[in-house]
């Protein structure tokens, strides 16, 4: 099946070319949108990176139930999201979702806050790319280039890929999520085969590790590994049947990054031992994943990983950028945004305009950053990853109320628990977590008061200009501002 509209002539290429409003097209099924949420989570810079983080500051070796308990929070929420794409024709995941549900203005601040959040994702991986990349090449007697330089050509690589057609980006995305998939996988079999350290052992899942050290924490950062997964219905338009792909690839991807975030976190814990886990991963916490890896693998494994560390990265950036990119487009085509971004290329029927303007904005802001001297990973990346759990958590929250509210208001579906009862437990969960992460913001962000209160001050400033930009769409062009969120009936 072809993935876009047949040309008949060149003069029709130019027309759909620069159609200002054009909607995108695509076959993507829900193997291919699960392969671009689940690369969002970058699997393995959340084993390597964040995990030995989470058994350190949070609850020791009890750290893997918390990406149970982190799940079945997140399926509550997939469940009403899942119900209410049902109603929706447009892409925009948040931001049709809360206008729908709230009102226009809280859906268009919705939008504004996710641009924000996954751009700043981007920039902290960007920043971690150039970092991972000088020292690896300096560990193996390579050249001392800088870090930025790095980085910046991981945003050319970035970029090409999202100017043209999203199957590419798929592709790329398959092949490098089954590598690092792929190769986790193999050690989490060698601990198993090998018996772990001292035995196997479901303890990790035991109440009273559960609720060890401080759970907080570690709750905190088990959701952050989530982050992104909800961006399947951003697909909707390029599905081949979005009313089954969009609420299959959402529950396929939650469930599965749970399932793997606690076999794999489970079997590190068990290759060290539930008594040793927090002291090994104190001691070296950026090594924990390349030292397991050398000791059940052998030292080409651990190579490896460094190797397909930076991959998992540049996947995770792909993915989010591509997600960026559509509510642009979203954006551009509903009138809240320059016209131009919702144009369509004629031939990859991509978001060309979106892309390029998004990878523009991404080099302006990290040429700041670069000139104001700010380290990649203690700053940039710890600031920048700090907020993204917070953003995140606010708007799936929103998303549950919108859900809540627009079934009540509506009654175009009266199923009590897809309409009411797991949006609401999917709230209540999220809201405990939310909570959790706002009293625990600075640590986040590196310990810095000044640091949590300007992320919190540009949080409110999204929602605010969402409902100030809404207003004055609604008195000056009030088609743009009913534009802003459309729904059907069923």
């Amino acid at each position: 099946m072809p993935e876009s509209e047949p040309m008949t002539d060149s003069k029709a290429l130019d027309d759909r070319q620069h159609e200002p409003t054009a909607r995108l097209s695509g076959t993507l099924g829900s193997v291919a949108i699960v392969f671009m949420v689940v690369a969002a989570a970058a699997p393995l810079t959340i084993i390597g990176g964040v995990a030995p983080i989470g058994f350190l500051l949070g609850n020791g070796a009890g750290f893997p139930s918390l990406y149970v308990i982190a799940a079945i929070v997140l399926v509550f929420f997939a469940v009403g999201l899942s119900a209410m794409s049902r109603y929706i024709p447009r892409p925009g995941a948040f931001f049709t979702y809360i206008g729908n549900g709230l009102s226009r203005g809280w859906g268009l601040g919705a939008a504004f806050l996710a641009i924000v959040t996954y751009l700043g994702v981007q920039l902290a991986v960007f920043a971690f790319i150039g970092a991972i990349v000088q020292s690896t090449l300096l560990s193996l007697g390579g050249p001392d280039v800088v870090w930025w330089a790095w980085s910046l050509v991981a945003v050319a690589i970035v970029g090409l890929l999202g100017f043209r057609r999203i199957g590419l980006s798929s592709k790329v995305l398959a092949v490098l999520l089954v590598a690092e998939v792929g190769i986790i996988l193999l050690l989490d079999i060698a601990i198993i085969a090998q018996g772990g350290a001292a035995g196997l052992s479901l303890e990790p899942f035991t109440p009273q590790a559960i609720f060890s050290g401080n759970l907080g924490v570690g709750l905190m950062f088990a959701v952050a590994g989530f982050v992104g997964f909800e961006a399947t219905a951003i697909f909707r338009d390029e599905a081949r049947d979005p009313a089954r792909t969009i609420p299959r690839a959402t529950y396929t991807a939650v469930i599965g990054i749970g399932i793997f975030y606690a076999l794999s976190t489970w079997a590190i814990v068990m290759a060290w031992g539930v008594d040793d886990i927090v002291a090994v991963a104190g001691a070296d916490p950026e090594g924990l994943l390349f030292a397991t890896t050398d000791r059940y693998l052998g030292p080409v494994a651990g190579v490896a990983v460094q190797v397909l560390l930076v991959t998992s990265l540049l996947a995770c950036v792909i993915s989010f950028h591509n997600v960026v990119a559509r509510y642009f487009h979203a954006l551009g085509s509903a009138g809240a945004l320059p016209g131009s971004l919702g144009r369509r290329h004629g031939s990859h029927g991509s978001p060309h305009i979106a892309s390029i303007s998004q990878t523009a904005l991404v080099v302006v802001i990290l040429a700041v950053m670069i000139l104001l001297g700010l380290d990649p990973v203690l700053e940039i990346f710890t600031w920048l990853s700090g907020s993204t759990t917070l953003g995140a958590l606010i708007l799936m929250a929103l998303t549950c109320i919108a859900v809540i509210v627009f079934f009540r208001r509506t009654r175009v579906d009266r199923r009590p628990w897809q309409t009411f009862i797991a949006p609401l437990l999917g709230m209540v969960g999220l809201a405990g977590i939310l909570v959790v992460v706002i009293a625990n913001l600075p640590t986040l962000v590196g310990g810095s008061v000044a640091v949590a209160m300007v992320i919190g001050a540009v949080i409110v400033a999204c929602l605010l200009a969402g409902l100030v930009v809404a207003g004055i769409l609604r008195t000056k062009r009030p088609a743009a501002y009913e534009k802003l969120t459309e729904s059907i009936a069923p």
